[in-house]
């Protein structure tokens, strides 16, 4: 399978970082069944990434999120929008985007936008103002089920949420970066030379790997499965999720969710979170986590 990168502001990318400290997520919380209602804590936000424009940022990843729909379009890769596919990208999303302003009030504001382009690769992303998009692959060759396809969201909308892509670029001495970013993923959506299009893009401009840290995957897995539990999607597909994709790529994650985390620790996160989003999922369907019945998946095709 061809391997792409998401180069997005908000995806799993990140640029490459300078020393700077990092807040870690807390450990599982261990408190009575009352407290435990409250779900994943939310950390503050580092004061640094002020240093970046977020309108600026907004402005470019609304330019780039219709460059890339536009030429799908024109390629015929743009999925309609009464596609059955499409209908259920923008139901999950309909139910996750009311809770999204607990981890960030801006979101309010946000125009969201949902879109599926067809694709056989494995990659979803959400970019700076709540614009998301599908690869059909993703979908089709994990067979997801929609609990899963929450899971997913969810995390692409953290990254986002976090502002993570506007902390990377205040720790980056790289320019334009929207830019490149969206020259690349016309690349990798089209099948045009990336090469070509990152030395169109960005021309004297020196960058090193995309990706994001440690930590913002990290967040952005437990902040996703806290967002799709409050929705009324049931966390456990995360752990699901990571099995499917490792079976699916020989052990490796997909390129999108590559990053430091490896897929094991990541597991072992979420199982170890559990005792804070079950009951979140719990009461969004009026129950109590101890009648919850055992998570049901789709085997892979």
């Amino acid at each position: 399978m061809k391997q792409i990168k998401p180069i997005l502001l908000a995806v799993t990318l990140s640029l490459a970082t300078v020393a700077s400290a990092q807040q870690a997520l807390p450990a599982p919380i261990k408190k009575d069944a009352a407290a435990v209602q409250d779900g994943i804590q939310v950390r503050p936000m580092p004061r640094y990434r002020v240093l970046a424009s977020a309108e600026r940022m907004d402005e470019e990843a609304a330019q780039q999120y219709t460059q890339l729909m536009g030429q799908a379009q024109q390629k015929g890769a743009l999925v309609p929008d009464n596609h059955p596919q499409v209908v259920r990208l923008r139901a999950i999303a309909k139910r996750i985007i009311p809770y999204a302003t607990r981890w960030n009030p801006e979101a309010a504001k946000w125009k969201w936008q949902v879109n599926l382009l067809e694709s056989d690769q494995v990659n979803a992303f959400c970019m700076p103002g709540g614009r998301i998009a599908f690869f059909s692959g993703i979908l089709t060759r994990l067979n997801l089920t929609d609990d899963e396809v929450a899971a997913i969201m969810g995390h692409e909308i953290s990254h986002a949420l976090r502002e993570h892509g506007r902390e990377q670029t205040v720790k980056s001495t790289a320019t334009n970066v929207g830019a490149r970013l969206g020259g690349a993923i016309i690349a990798s959506v089209f099948g045009v030379d990336p090469n070509m299009t990152d030395t169109i893009a960005q021309y004297g401009a020196q960058f090193a790997s995309l990706k994001f840290s440690r930590d913002d995957e990290r967040e952005a897995d437990l902040i996703g499965l806290d967002l799709a539990a409050r929705a009324g999607f049931d966390p456990r597909a995360g752990v699901i999720l990571w099995q499917k994709m490792a079976a699916q790529n020989n052990g490796a994650p997909p390129a999108w969710l590559s990053t430091h985390p490896g897929g094991k620790e990541r597991i072992r996160q979420m199982e170890a979170h559990m005792n804070v989003l079950l009951p979140l999922y719990a009461r969004s369907k009026n129950t109590s986590v101890a009648q919850l019945p055992p998570y049901r998946t789709a085997a892979l095709r």
